[in-house]
């Protein structure tokens, strides 16, 4: 059976490898080569332009190519994961691998280099030629002690950033657990004696980091295959091991383990024994770093020093030290400063912001992509997930400060603090555009009520809330319910004490709450008793009337249930006084730019008059956002041409809209691709009184509307920001059960701001 699932997994690794097409990389371009003129300005003659530019100026090449933002993988094969020397062309599949992670995590473009030579002086050799054509270098899989000749050669000749992934990737990786490991044990970088095994470049590196961050360098005790490392060996010796010698007798690990705090493996499997671990000091820090197979397995280890806190690098384990925490986002901090080198204050920089990660509150994001997972800082969470989206802003920022800050950025930026939500925005996508309404929102501390405050994505919602904005949640759900999932999922917040909560079961103002919602419904058939009932169980009912009765701002419910169904409760409670429901709006964001889609929720089959109200609602709403409205009523008719009863309405919708004078551009009736295509609709009416891209398509009934937005989210990869409830003063907002805890965040800081940015 074993053989089986072996087998499997394997077969599955070969044909993640070959279909649907070989290999995981592609080149793409990024400009359009559509007709004659774009092939002569991509190519010759306008090429020709961009090389004199470059020519005049060397630095113009980050304006004019790819080159800024162009790393490569470079390999000679000789040290592969655990494979060993298997040449270059077989190593093809990790450096592949690499570059693929380079974009995935970082926007970094990459090509993966294998070259056939041994000689690391000739190596190097190699590597200097191809500075004219990249960024940075990533030297990959090249063994030691070669790998610290080529290192030094290509930095000492190079003039752009040079990093061996192996050495200094794993070392800042290490140096970011341990940070942390200190402080969960309560000990200090120059008190803990430090048993390694491994000499090899990570682990030399690794040695190298730690006595950077504080530990005394007599304090190290280095094994490998020959033993400790003591002055006068002779085998298996090099200059970098011969730096961490330790007196003049020979001596096993078994001799030295006694009394170390931290054991640092980066060797083979089951080099250290249960039996050392028991002479280690109390609450050991063991790292047992080999792959696959670790020098001891986390539950021996911990059955030999149940204090112990344990990192492997295997991704079935707690606190797997993962090197894409670091390269990525030191690769994107140095190149977006012209960086020079990357030296030692940028690695301490990228240390501290991966360890400062993983003391934060974890985010939904990485909690969704490690689901059932404890994501708690403590002694089984060390260090983030690789999928925690903030790295990028965090790691990236600090290593761009350091960079700065030491003398070797050619570029530096004027703002950090914009640069980082600039690389928030690249991650978040709805970052950016949702600025201008988080800016706004800090105007005034609004409180928020959640009607399903037991939902995990509310409860990441309300820690999220608290952290970064000062509205203040209110969450309907029941104590005992809300504490322990907080708890589960590693929240720092409690109810009562971070947040107000409402205990539909048990609540001092329950009499006031059904006594209002009778109040205001007893004239449509709702008894005392129907409204008792209703406020014991109706989480949306109860937060309307919280609004209504001025003890909260605005009201966020939908998390699951039918749009409608809630929609009832807020009609219900909150549509008086010239309020009413006008229609239900999405922001759409796309790869080239947002795009509003309305009604997609409310009025199944509006009127002309109800179509008009929804256009200047959602034109009202786009400027909230930065973006100047242009609105296209949509319908299969264009421009009268079909005698249909959406080319009616819409025609009807135009001559309203015309009366009503508004401020913003708007035509009609007119088909989805003539409303995006200003080509096709200047073809079909020249003149027409709108100019360039519509980017609010508002249509004749919600079954269009809310299927061209459900469309964009699954084939086009759109990220939905609302659904944004028209005409309600900003008192509710209903979500849809698809909505995700960054989601709910952006319609936090929408109901956050005050009611007068919405006339």
């Amino acid at each position: 059976m074993a053989d089986d699932g072996k087998d499997g997994l394997r077969q599955a690794a070969l044909d993640y490898h070959r279909f649907p097409r070989p290999g995981k990389l592609e080149i793409r371009a990024t400009k359009p080569l559509a007709n004659g003129r774009d092939l002569a300005r991509a190519y010759s003659p306008g090429v020709a332009e961009a090389c004199l530019e470059i020519r005049a100026n060397p630095q113009t090449a980050r304006d004019y190519t790819s080159r800024g933002n162009l790393v490569a993988v470079v390999s000679n094969g000789t040290a592969v994961l655990g494979l060993g020397n298997i040449g270059a062309l077989a190593s093809k599949p990790v450096m592949e691998g690499k570059a693929v992670l380079f974009k995935k995590f970082a926007n970094i473009d990459c090509f993966d280099i294998e070259l056939n030579e041994a000689d690391p002086e000739k190596l190097a050799e190699i590597v200097c030629a191809l500075e004219p054509t990249f960024g940075a270098i990533n030297l990959e899989d090249i063994k030691a002690p070669d790998c610290f000749t080529v290192e030094r050669i290509c930095r000492e000749r190079m003039n752009i950033p040079v990093f061996h992934d192996d050495q200094h990737g794993t070392a800042i990786v290490v140096g970011a657990a341990t940070t942390n490991a200190l402080r969960v044990v309560g000990k200090d970088w120059a008190d803990i004696k430090v048993v390694s095994t491994g000499g090899g470049a990570a682990g030399i590196a690794c040695l190298d980091m730690l006595v950077k961050l504080g530990v005394r360098r007599e304090n190290i005790w280095l094994c490998d295959l020959a033993g400790l490392v003591h002055a006068g060996r002779e085998a298996e010796m090099t200059p970098q091991k011969a730096a961490y010698a330790q007196g003049t007798t020979p001596a096993t690990l078994d001799d030295v383990i006694g009394g170390a705090d931290m054991f640092l493996g980066l060797s083979g499997p089951n080099v250290l024994k249960p039996e050392m671990v028991a002479k280690m000091a109390d609450r050991p820090i063991i790292f047992a770093l080999a792959n696959p197979s670790p020098e001891i397995m986390p539950d021996a280890a911990r059955a030999a020093a149940p204090g112990a806190v344990i990192a492997t690098g295997r991704s079935d384990f707690p606190n797997q030290v993962n090197n894409v925490l670091c390269f990525p986002f030191i690769f994107r901090g140095a190149l977006d400063v012209g960086a020079t080198t990357i030296n030692d204050e940028m690695k301490l920089a990228c240390i501290e912001g991966i360890a400062e990660l993983a003391r934060q509150t974890t985010s939904a994001e990485a909690a969704a992509a490690y689901h059932g997972e404890e994501m708690t800082f403590g002694p089984d969470y060390l260090i983030p997930k690789p999928f925690d989206p903030r790295l990028m802003g965090v790691v990236a920022t600090a290593v761009a400060r350091a960079a700065m800050e030491s003398g070797v950025a050619t570029r530096p930026i004027a703002d950090l603090d914009a640069y980082r939500d600039e690389l928030n925005g690249s991650v978040f996508r709805s970052a950016l555009i949702m600025r201008p309404v988080f800016e706004a929102s800090k105007h005034a501390a609004r409180r928020i009520v959640f009607a399903e405050g037991e939902d995990e994505r509310v409860l990441r919602t309300a820690a999220a809330m608290l952290e970064e904005t000062d509205d203040k949640p209110i969450l309907i759900g029941r104590p005992e319910v809300v504490d322990v999932r907080c708890r589960r999922l590693g929240l720092p917040i409690r109810p009562d004490r971070d947040f107000e909560l409402v205990n539909p079961e048990s609540d001092a103002r329950y009499r006031d709450y059904w006594g209002t919602y009778h109040e205001l419904m007893a004239r449509r058939g709702v008894t005392p008793d129907t409204a008792r009932a209703i406020m014991r169980t109706n989480a949306t009912a109860i937060g309307a009337v919280m609004v209504h009765r001025s003890e909260a701002d605005s009201l966020i419910c939908g998390t699951f249930g039918q749009y409608l169904w809630h929609l009832t409760y807020v009609r219900q409670v909150l549509a008086r006084g010239g309020l009413r429901p006008q229609g239900a709006l999405s922001l759409m964001i796309l790869e080239d730019g947002p795009l509003f889609i309305a009604d997609t929720q409310v009025h199944p089959d509006p009127t002309p008059e109800q179509v008009v109200d929804a256009a200047i609602g959602a034109a009202r709403h786009a400027r909230r956002f930065g973006v100047t409205p242009k609105v296209a009523l949509c319908s299969q008719s264009q421009f009268g041409n079909l005698d249909t009863t959406s080319g009616h309405k819409m025609r009807q919708a135009m001559d309203l809209l015309a009366q009503r004078e508004p401020d913003f551009a708007y035509e009609g009736e007119m088909t989805v691709d003539a409303a995006l295509d200003p080509e096709l609709r200047e073809r079909l009416l020249p003149g027409n009184r709108l100019e360039g891209v519509a980017n609010i398509l508002i249509f004749a009934g919600t079954d269009t509307a809310s299927g061209v937005r459900n469309i964009l989210k699954m084939k086009a990869r759109a990220l939905e920001v609302g659904p944004i409830l028209m005409g309600m003063g900003n008192r509710a907002h209903i979500v849809t059960p698809s909505i995700t805890a960054r989601g709910l965040l952006n319609m936090s800081a929408i109901a956050g701001t005050p009611v007068q940015h919405y006339s």
